[in-house]
């Protein structure tokens, strides 16, 4: 080692202070890093394993595929591994008891297939023949038909088809049902033969309505005919976006006409075929990469550029015996690396074990809330390693290189002098005369100060801007995926859905008997009514103002034809979602002025461009009113209903997707207003139904259907709304974690700037007391100058905040279209927190200060 080296780490040692304040910086910055790639990269690695415990894992499935096709795609160079399934067909159940779900539903899996799919063995061991099957346990609890391992099952088994149709039915297909009596029918019979070996839970990819118990079989290849079909779910070797045209080609060239793809698996693998979606993601990768590679750029820039002075002191004396200008910039870059190889490591670990932390406490959340059967893991990848170390390296060399540049193009006089960093001409400390006249002669003094050293003055001010953009670009940015992913889902907010299949209103007994179940944690009864309106055509969603300009035909008098989705709540649920949505309870039941509630807020996917859309289905105020009729005559039956209240809120039962349909409109009225509607008319035009929401869905669905009321239906999507909340609420974890990080890594940045930058002023805070300056002057000044770097903050930093915001949304509109929303809650936050932060790190940092002897501190060169 060098002689200059060893006086760079002397200087170091002697210095710690300012040493450890630098390493602070650097170590928060790499930790940062490390955190949210890990962060990343875990959420996806939990998605992605949550996602093949539901489904299973494969990324594409060739349909209907012979023995020959099959050959072809086990030997194609890209497929890993290929699961073989079938599905056989229905076999009626002998003994069952239950009147909705009445077959065995058999399901083939090759050995393959078993570990590839989410089959969960309970008792017993899976089939290895195709004489063996494996049976749900539901159908011992639900059906009431005993089984054991070892019965023999002889099945008859067929296709459904409903009356006068020629297209088969599947498990997605409820039982048909009119009257009580079962209207479809099972054809193509052929007769199985099985023995029981083993039982398994009831599988997740079955459908709480499904007409069938799930039975698994085995599907041997060896045994395939030529005129066989089965399912081939194929594991890649390689996943990128070049799998969609491989897939295509492959089916093209060996005649298969259908290829599914693993749209939710491979999202998580960043993998989408839709180039806009493609061209989504990518941009923004690149701004969430951007915001916190100029993050950390900051943290440790102004670790090093806050002390700038202190090492061209240094940096001078060492030009004073003779170092040459190389040799300086050599002493600066071995002190950023000696920085660097403590820091860096310490970062990473401290990053890893934070999240690891974090993790620990969130597990028992996802899993005992959300029911997430997968836990969050830390994944660390040595991509996320490499991100830290190379931005933290790069960074270290630009906050040294610039200062090193700038001290060896000034003598050594100067350097130790430090007039390169302080110069006092009348221009440069100038002020304004009203801040002396408005606040006292301490902020003039304090702006004085801050004026002097501007290097100083503009690090500190630039950390803070670093950290308001931060802060609200990150929770601009999560908001804004919460928003995307609910735009993406289908909004059921009910676990069961109860109705009669012949437009029956369910009658109250059986309303009581329903909702008084054990497991029954809250119910909603709605009528729904069908009815007609004609609005005016400056009134009507934005997308059929662009319909109308191709096609005018549809308007009347200027008017457009609109359908109005009545739905009538009982007295309870209406007052309690009249209150959620701020609505007059007594406007409502008001006989003699009908008004509604409006839900004029919709989402829905749009085809033509693949893009999912949130907009106002009809452009109208609170106390306007609109004519309702029944048939499509305006003058016909005509009821004004005034609107009550406007809501982007339904209540339980109704869902905001729609299928594109933007000339539909639903509106909540009471009971009351629904009979003055139905006033003589044929309550056939009114379907009743009863939501549920249940602590067991299943157990409440078997009990419904106990009840053996004729013509009940029950619709149970339990499934789809676990799954839609779990996405969102894994995501909301996602985003306030990610708040929370970034929030702790300001905090951090600017106690760290502004706590080093009043330390190295103690030698000037001692000159001020020395010429008279009380304690509480200078506690005013403090004052003052934390004014001055909020303002100057905020001045530069919420604009540059509003720009990257409005760029976050231009990108995710090309997927997701919705209005552009401040979130002004978190710019509330910003303000407030930015003075009440730099307040209490310059009055703490102050209060260390004046404890300082004044000799000592005037005497002191370093710190």
């Amino acid at each position: 080692m060098n002689i200059v080296n060893r006086l760079t780490i002397r200087h170091l040692k002697q210095n710690k202070r300012r040493t450890l304040v630098t390493m602070i910086g650097v170590i928060i910055s790499v930790a940062m890093v490390t955190a949210v790639a890990t962060l990343v990269f875990s959420y996806l690695d939990l998605m992605k394993r949550q996602t093949i415990a539901d489904n299973g894992q494969w990324h594409v499935l060739y349909q209907d595929v012979s023995k020959e096709q099959l050959a072809a795609i086990k030997n194609d160079e890209a497929t890993q591994a290929v699961a073989i399934t079938r599905d056989l067909g229905y076999a009626p159940l002998a003994g069952g008891q239950n009147t909705k779900k009445p077959y065995l539903f058999i399901k083939e899996y090759n050995e393959q297939g078993f570990a590839q799919f989410p089959v969960e063995l309970s008792n017993g061991r899976l089939p290895q023949n195709d004489k063996e099957v494996v049976i749900s346990e539901a159908i011992a609890t639900n059906a009431k038909v005993k089984y054991a391992i070892g019965d023999r099952l002889t099945l008859h088994v067929g296709e459904r088809f409903a009356k006068d149709t020629d297209y088969p039915l599947g498990q997605s297909d409820w039982l048909q049902i009119t009257d009580g009596q079962t209207t479809e029918t099972l054809q193509n019979m052929t007769t199985k033969d099985y023995t029981v070996v083993g039982f398994i839970k009831r599988p997740v990819w079955e459908p709480a309505w499904a007409p069938g118990y799930t039975v698994i079989s085995y599907v041997d290849e060896s045994l395939m005919t030529t005129s066989d079909r089965v399912d081939a779910a194929v594991i890649l070797q390689k996943i990128d976006r070049s799998l969609f045209l491989h897939a295509e080609d492959l089916a093209t060239n060996n005649r298969i006409e259908s290829v599914k793809y693993n749209q939710d698996l491979l999202y998580y693998y960043g993998v989408v075929k839709s180039e806009v979606m493609n061209s989504t993601l990518f941009s923004l990768s690149a701004i969430i990469i951007a915001v916190i590679m100029i993050g950390s750029v900051s943290l440790i820039y102004n670790a090093f550029a806050i002390s700038v002075s202190e090492r061209a002191r240094h940096l001078g004396m060492l030009a004073s015996v003779g170092a040459t200008k190389r040799q300086k910039r050599n002493s600066v870059f071995f002190e950023g690396a000696v920085i660097g190889v403590i820091s860096i490591p310490i970062g990473m670990i401290g990053g890893i074990v934070g999240i690891g932390v974090t993790f620990w406490f969130l597990n028992s959340m996802i899993q005992g809330v959300l029911g997430i059967t997968e836990k969050l893991t830390v994944i660390i990848t040595p991509l996320s390693l490499l991100i830290a170390c190379v931005v933290s390296m790069v960074t270290i060399f630009i906050s040294t290189y610039l200062p090193a540049v700038k001290a060896s193009k000034i003598s050594a006089i100067d350097s130790i002098r430090q007039t390169a960093d302080v110069k006092l001409t009348r221009k440069t400390v100038k002020t304004s005369k009203f801040i002396r006249k408005l606040f006292g002669i301490e902020a003039e003094i304090g702006l004085k100060n801050l004026k002097r050293n501007r290097r100083r003055y503009n690090a500190t001010v630039f950390s803070l801007i670093i950290s308001i953009v931060l802060f609200l670009v990150v929770s601009f940015l999560t908001g804004s995926l919460k928003q995307s992913l609910m735009l993406s889902q289908k909004g059921v907010n009910y676990d069961i859905e109860v109705s009669y299949s012949n437009d029956d209103r369910i009658d109250d007994q059986t309303v009581q008997s329903i909702t008084s179940l054990e497991n029954v944690t809250e119910y909603s009864l709605m009528h729904e009514l069908l009815m007609n309106a004609w609005i005016e055509e400056a009134s009507i969603s934005d997308q059929l103002h662009e319909a109308l300009k191709k096609d005018r035909s549809m308007l009347e008098d200027g008017k457009y034809p609109y359908t109005i989705v009545v739905h009538a709540l009982n007295d309870s649920s209406l007052q309690a979602y009249a209150k959620a949505v701020g609505a007059n309870y007594q406007q409502l039941v008001d006989a003699n002025h009908p008004a509604a509630i409006v839900v004029d807020t919709v989402h829905y996917k749009d085809f033509t461009s693949g893009k999912y859309v949130r907009t106002k289905s009809i452009h109208t105020n609170v106390g306007q009113s609109f004519d309702l009729t029944l048939g499509t005559e305006k003058e016909t039956d005509v009821n004004k209903m005034t609107i009550a209240a406007l809501t982007d809120q339904p209540p339980m039962g109704i869902n905001q997707f729609v299928a594109g349909d933007l000339s539909v409109v639903d509106i909540v009225v009471s009971e009351p207003i629904m009979s003055q509607l139905m006033d003589g008319k044929d309550n056939a035009y009114v379907q009743t139904y009863l939501y549920l929401n249940s602590s067991d869905p299943l157990q409440t669905q078997q009990e419904i259907e106990e009840l053996k009321a004729p013509n009940l239906h029950v619709y149970n999507l339990y499934q789809s709304k676990k799954q839609e909340e779990q996405s969102i609420l894994l995501l909301s974890v996602f985003s306030y974690g990610f708040i929370v990080l970034i929030s702790a890594i300001s905090i951090a940045n600017i106690m760290n700037t502004i706590s080093t930058s009043i330390a190295l002023r103690k030698r000037e805070f001692a000159m001020l007391k020395s010429v008279g300056m009380t304690p509480n002057g200078f506690a005013k000044m403090m004052n003052y100058e934390s004014v001055f770097y909020g303002f100057k903050s905020l001045l530069f930093g919420l604009p540059l905040s509003l720009l990257v915001m409005y760029l976050i949304y231009r990108v995710l509109s090309n997927k997701f279209s919705y209005e552009f929303a401040l979130p002004w809650m978190s710019i509330l936050l910003v303000i407030a927190a930015v003075f009440v932060i730099v307040s209490s790190v310059m009055l703490y940092s102050s209060s260390k200060v004046k404890r300082e002897n004044l000799i000592d501190a005037l005497k002191q060169e370093s710190i």
